[in-house]
């Protein structure tokens, strides 16, 4: 049911897209039309307007003109015509014959054009029936955008908006906005003092000492869960030669992606994957079926050449870690290995307060290996999805070419999904770098490996826990636990000597005793999203007390300092 109505939102949207460009026709008249497809979150159109430029007053006349479309109830009539024709009926219009021409290059004869009222567009469809369907919609913002995302071609200028079916829907999706708004991890970064970027390096981004504080916290917590699964960490050079990526496959279908360099006349790569160097490390060996399953994990530092229009936080990055496992086994224990991988993914995405989904996806149409070895595959991912009893969606078709794959999608605290882990067995590296272990019959066999990332890129992961927190982090992560702040300076001794039974606890603590009003440093701590802030005074003196604030709790009144120190020592092993 759910996909029936994921269907027609998107029909909706579609159709909107083409009535928001109709609207720029009949106010634009000289404009040329790129392309205008639905995305996760509603639609966007690229035109091209020569000189001029979008304006926000635009957008409300845009908007203005497509409710005028709407009321008309006009349909959406569908025409298909050979290739010849459809490149006369689009001779005023560069885009769209470029489209077309790629159409026949790839060997169609025929293509689609959709129709409503006087706007006729190049499209697959499919649409509503009429405009009666739609009215439910909003334009949202303006930007540039390469013509085919390539910062070699024209820059043009994209529409987004959004649709839904009822005004209730588009209301609480404004909402929403609103709240990711104030969610904003590039915002939050900067206010927090987490991170930042600068001109000299795009998309290369800077940790400042309180990031760096969770960093290493998550750091730390990956490898001791990792430990505890079995997992040996490993770390593989940054850069490696020409020669390791022709066998990968990188530098044939990745290399516009990848960072090159040359040292002795020899070409190298900065790698943008982990994956090559780890399968050189399980090939130094000669590895017994006693060996298997070999767990092998890696913090990898990679580089991706990405374009500087989809740059954005830490969501979208030229460098990031990556915290790869590559899992070497016999065919009999695929299923037993994703279990293990699916209860560290749990355990791991639990302490952080984040629930997930599951998606299975399987064979596409264009792949690689033996159907023996793909049903083996995907049965291994089936049975052990089966098995955890959780509910887990199929997409028929959307494996990698390699191998079928467990897509893990995380939900936030105000309900947004985040593509983060993911558990891919891959049929073509073992292949590529003939990585074979020796069975019990004495022969060569070839390993089935499973690739696995649970943080994903943890840059992205760190963006994603700070919109999740809002930037309040739970106490084991948060950059200071606590902060003290005297009354007056002449309880800075007492002060200071409650900073340093803290930090002798284990407790990251900062002590405030600035000019500041005893109200405004209050505000200050509270600002900074700090869980417990300590007030002390005369009364906290004389009896060996701290006076508790606790975030998102107000006043919790005066608290033996001992027995302070064990509560918030018990809320940090906890993970609370």
């Amino acid at each position: 049911m759910a996909k029936q109505i994921n269907e027609q939102l998107d029909k909706i949207r579609h159709s909107t897209s083409h009535i928001m460009a109709y609207a720029v026709k009949e106010l634009f008249e000289d404009v040329k039309f790129a392309i205008g497809p639905t995305i996760e979150e509603g639609f966007y159109y690229d035109f091209d307007l020569g000189d001029k430029t979008f304006s926000p007053e635009d957008l409300k006349k845009i908007e203005k003109k497509m409710e005028e479309i709407i009321k008309k109830k006009l349909e959406f009539t569908k025409t298909e015509l050979p290739i010849k024709e459809a490149l006369k009926r689009v001779k005023d219009q560069p885009y769209k014959k470029e489209l077309i021409e790629d159409l026949e290059k790839g060997g169609e004869t025929m293509v689609s054009f959709y129709k409503v009222g006087e706007f006729e567009d190049l499209c697959r469809g499919p649409h509503v029936e009429t405009t009666k369907e739609l009215g439910i919609f909003k334009l949202m913002k303006i930007a540039g955008a390469y013509w085919r995302g390539d910062e070699k071609n024209k820059m043009l200028q994209r529409i987004y908006g959004t649709a839904f079916a009822t005004k209730q829907e588009l209301f609480d999706y404004l909402k929403l906005l609103e709240e990711a708004e104030k969610r904003d991890h590039k915002k939050l970064g900067k206010e927090l003092e987490l991170f930042s970027f600068h001109d000299e390096g795009p998309g290369f981004p800077f940790f400042k000492p309180k990031g760096m504080i969770i960093w290493n916290e998550l750091l730390n917590f990956w490898r001791e869960a990792h430990r505890e699964a079995g997992y040996d960490e490993i770390k593989t050079p940054i850069m490696l030669s020409r020669k390791l990526w022709e066998t990968s496959g990188h530098w044939e279908n990745y290399r516009e992606n990848m960072y090159e360099s040359k040292i002795d006349d020899m070409e190298y790569a900065i790698k943008p994957m982990n994956c090559p160097g780890g399968m050189l490390m399980y090939g130094e060996d000669i590895h017994s079926y006693r060996d298997l399953p070999l767990r092998m994990g890696e913090i990898g530092l990679v580089h991706r050449h990405e374009l500087s229009g989809v740059l954005s936080g830490l969501f979208r990055v030229r460098v990031f870690h990556q915290d790869d496992a590559h899992i070497y086994m016999r065919p009999d224990q695929i299923k037993d290995e994703i279990l293990g991988v699916l209860k560290l993914v749990d355990k791991m995405y639990s302490a952080f307060g984040l629930t997930y989904s599951l998606e299975l996806s399987t064979r596409p149409e264009k792949s690689i290996g033996s159907d023996e070895a793909w049903e083996m595959a995907t049965n291994g991912l089936k049975e052990a999805l089966d098995s955890t009893g959780k509910e887990y969606d199929i997409n028929e078709g959307d494996g990698a070419f390699y191998g079928p794959k467990i897509d893990i999608k995380i939900k936030d605290a105000i309900g947004r999904t985040w593509q983060c882990g993911t558990i891919q067995l891959d049929m073509n590296m073992p292949e590529r770098f003939n990585l074979n272990y020796i069975d019990s019959d004495g022969k060569e066999k070839r390993p089935v490996m499973i690739h696995r990332v649970i943080y994903g890129s943890m840059e992205r992961f760190f963006g994603v826990l700070i919109e999740h927190y809002a930037g309040a982090f739970p106490i084991w992560l948060s950059p200071v636990q606590a902060v003290i702040i005297p009354v007056s300076e002449k309880f800075n001794e007492y002060g200071e000597e409650v900073k340093n039974i803290l930090l002798e606890n284990g407790i990251r603590v900062e002590f405030d005793n600035s000019d500041e009003s005893l109200g405004k440093r209050i505000r200050n701590a509270e600002k900074q999203k700090t869980p417990y802030i300590l007030v002390v005074g005369e009364k906290e003196v004389e009896s060996k007390t701290v006076a508790v604030r606790k975030r998102s709790e107000g006043d919790l009144g005066s608290q033996d300092l001992t027995k302070f120190i064990e509560g918030i020592k018990k809320e940090i092993t906890e993970k609370k």
